[in-house]
């Protein structure tokens, strides 16, 4: 086994155990964090790692990915990502829902003691059906609260973003509708007279 790949190896057993909150779903932050990547540099002094080619880190429902993922330590152990691509992506599970926030981005910056994405350069966010695109992405998936910022570029929608918002319906709640009646028509039609 390679040097690199043991270190990944001992990386990802410290990050295990030191785990901080989940993005939104709260059984993600008792997961163990599983990283791959084709290179990696650990600084053990500066509680710094940087994973270098075709990046992946899993947490439970969590997957960041990217070109490089630089991740930092504190006293809590994994405190703070920062996941580099052309785009970078992440993806989580909702709590107590079957849907996924999914995000991109050419950097994301993930709080693992909050929760927190800060995603920057052409960000996408999708939640559900619903769609949100700007510079820069804050999404707090505790209070599910999306601050976007539009573009600093010269472009013809300067400063814009822009979101799609789905009609949320509930079948519950919605009243059931009466299905069509077909009947057929028993009189005949007389070719001859036409109206």
């Amino acid at each position: 086994m390679n040097r690199q790949r043991i270190n990944i190896i001992l990386l990802g057993a410290l990050l295990c155990g030191y785990a901080g909150a989940a993005l939104a779903e709260r059984a993600d932050r008792n997961k163990p964090v599983h990283l791959e990547a084709d290179q990696a540099s650990i600084d053990d002094a500066r509680q710094v790692s940087t994973f270098t080619g075709n990046v992946l880190l899993n947490q439970g429902t969590l997957s960041i990915n990217g070109e490089q993922i630089v991740a930092t330590q504190g006293k809590q152990g994994f405190e703070h990502g920062t996941a580099t691509g052309q785009p970078a992506g992440f993806r989580q599970k909702r709590e107590g829902l079957d849907e996924y926030v999914e995000g991109y981005g050419a950097r994301i910056e993930y709080d693992a003691v909050s929760g927190i994405m800060n995603i920057y350069g052409q960000a996408h966010v999708k939640r559900g059906q619903d769609d949100v695109r700007g510079e820069h992405i804050t999404y707090n998936p505790r209070t599910e609260v999306f601050q976007v910022v539009g573009t600093s570029l010269p472009s013809p929608d300067q400063g814009r973003v822009r979101v799609v918002i789905q009609p949320k319906t509930s079948s519950a709640s919605a009243p059931a509708a009466e299905p069509l009646s077909i009947k057929p028509d028993t009189r005949l039609i007389n070719p001859e007279n036409k109206p």
